[in-house]
């Protein structure tokens, strides 16, 4: 909380976040915070950084430091804006430092100025300058067998379902995939979650627009990964097609992870 600075204080707070994704939450924004992330993961190799604040993201702006330079990320203003995620590559990327300034203020009501972060790695960059970037690496074109093998292993959710319903918004370039699921073997959180009156599990996968994603009948293998609490769509073949290539990749021992 900002009320805890004192004059005789230095101006400029640290803080040191140790983790590859989390959170932060300033109360009485006052003067700066100095935000160090220090991720503990010896031979990580993370190249960028997203940032989404919260709705009510009020009292302060987020930079960049780059270069001994700071880049304007986040304005209080764009806080305000529920979909808004700022994504950029980073420099050094074992040690991002961002600051936190906060806004002139006549009184002293309360304000917070709160954020959600993840660091990610082998996100595409142009250029080494300050650049932002694409918060997800869409699966517009159909998986090969590999990158299909080594999706079942590193995603964050894996299900068998069936589309429901393709809903599109074009103002944010976002399409929804409403899922009807019939096993889950595996999801970070509560993506699919079972519907008490029915008893049938349901969950919203998001893709972006420009895959142009329709409704198709039979069931999928869905696969992807998590990005702010929300799914977003990997690869997704049809099922038959999926345990085609699984089981063919099993008999050879090819396959790098069991299902």
């Amino acid at each position: 909380s900002g009320l805890s600075w004192e004059p005789c204080s230095r101006a400029v707070e640290q803080v040191y976040l140790r983790c590859t994704e989390g959170s932060l939450e300033w109360m009485y924004p006052a003067q700066a915070l100095h935000v160090i992330l220090e991720p503990g993961l010896p031979g990580a190799w993370h190249t960028t950084v997203c940032i989404k604040p919260a709705s009510d993201f009020q009292g302060a702006s987020i930079c960049v430091e780059r270069a001994g330079q700071l880049h304007l990320v986040v304005s209080e203003a764009e806080g305000a804006q529920p979909h808004h995620v700022s994504c950029f590559s980073a420099h050094m990327p074992q040690r991002v430092a961002r600051f936190l300034q906060a806004s002139p203020q006549r009184d002293i009501s309360r304000r917070t100025a709160s954020f959600q972060y993840e660091l990610l790695s082998n996100q595409s960059t142009a250029g080494p300058d300050f650049k932002k970037v694409a918060l997800v690496e869409a699966m517009c074109h159909p998986c090969d067998n590999m990158e299909l093998l080594m999706a079942i292993c590193s995603s964050d959710f894996v299900a068998k379902g069936s589309i429901q319903n393709v809903s599109h918004d074009s103002e944010n370039h976002m399409s929804q995939v409403d899922v009807s699921v019939q096993e889950v073997y595996r999801q970070k959180n509560r993506i699919f979650q079972q519907d008490e009156a029915s008893g049938e599990w349901r969950g919203p996968i998001r893709t972006l627009l420009r895959c142009k994603v329709k409704k198709g009948g039979g069931d999928f293998l869905f696969t992807g990964n998590e990005h702010f609490g929300k799914a977003w769509l990997g690869c997704a073949p049809q099922f038959k097609d999926f345990m085609f290539i699984y089981r063919a990749a099993r008999e050879r021992g090819a396959n790098p992870c069991e299902l």
